[in-house]
């Protein structure tokens, strides 16, 4: 009897301490595919890439991507946040491990597919399903746990999967999450999207000399008449460059608290907390 996405999480929990020999075969792949994660680590970035409209971003804000295919000034990656992506590579392979283990068909890794001239690369297929491994926050697992991600999905997962699955012809396509917190494990079906609109949008904006409007205003910071970044805004590596204007010109000021940075565009009273200093802006060839 083949096995379905319903069972696969049950499935992976039920291998601890079954008393079965792993298959080696899964094992060797397993390691072959972590050892080129931390290669990929290792090596030295190479900004002299030629972006482009991809899978991976189309369900991101206009403005962040025309910023990108236009590159624009970003921040460079720390090695903090490298390695926060390698652990999540690492968790995906284990996810992966643990699908193969339980006896699920795991095919397609990293296949490439197109639609209207955008190219992407999905995780694989899981039982015939298209499946997305995502290493995500406790915070962010329970969309993925209860299947509200359609309500709140400000990384643009959800068009992203729809590509994937839109190019295959699937209309269903389902999210495998993973608690890097506390290693648990989701399994979030959804309603693939028709993402040829939303490509269409884009490939407008990039064409145009200016950026589209700023994707998310910034907000009041309590009632000190201090205002920051939305959370959407704090991750995006464009930020800097976006917001040159806050503070009357002088830029962003960040500062720490005790559950994370916040970026502030206008400060009237001074926080009373750890001023940074941003990190730094890089630049391209073709921006100088």
């Amino acid at each position: 009897m083949n096995k379905t996405l319903d069972t696969l999480v049950s499935d992976i929990y039920s291998l601890a301490g079954d008393g079965e020999k792993p298959n080696w075969d899964n094992l060797s792949l397993y390691t072959k595919n972590c050892r080129g994660s931390f290669y990929r680590f290792r090596e030295e970035r190479d900004d002299s890439y030629e972006p482009r409209l991809r899978m991976s971003n189309i369900g991101k804000p206009a403005r962040q991507v025309w910023y990108d295919i236009k590159k624009a000034p970003k921040e460079g990656l720390s090695g903090q946040m490298r390695l926060k992506f390698l652990q999540g590579d690492f968790l995906e392979e284990q996810a992966l491990l643990l699908a193969r283990e339980a006896g699920h068909f795991v095919q397609d890794t990293q296949k490439e597919v197109e639609i209207d001239g955008v190219k992407g690369r999905m995780d694989c297929k899981i039982d015939g399903v298209i499946v997305d491994v995502k290493s995500t926050s406790s915070y962010a697992f329970k969309k993925f746990k209860s299947g509200t991600l359609e309500d709140d999905d400000p990384f643009g997962y959800i068009d992203q999967i729809s590509g994937y699955a839109q190019a295959e012809g699937k209309d269903e396509a389902a999210f495998l999450a993973v608690n890097k917190e506390t290693l648990a494990l989701a399994v979030h079906k959804i309603k693939v999207r028709d993402v040829r609109p939303r490509i269409k949008i884009l490939k407008e904006a990039i064409e145009k000399e200016t950026p589209p409007e700023r994707c998310y205003d910034d907000k009041p910071e309590g009632q000190s008449g201090n205002r920051v970044l939305s959370m959407q805004c704090s991750y995006c590596p464009f930020k800097q460059h976006c917001w040159s204007d806050a503070n009357g010109g002088k830029g962003l000021r960040g500062f720490y608290y005790s559950y994370g940075p916040k970026y502030f565009t206008r400060v009237v009273k001074e926080p009373r907390t750890m001023e940074f200093k941003l990190d730094a802006l890089r630049h391209s060839s073709t921006t100088g």
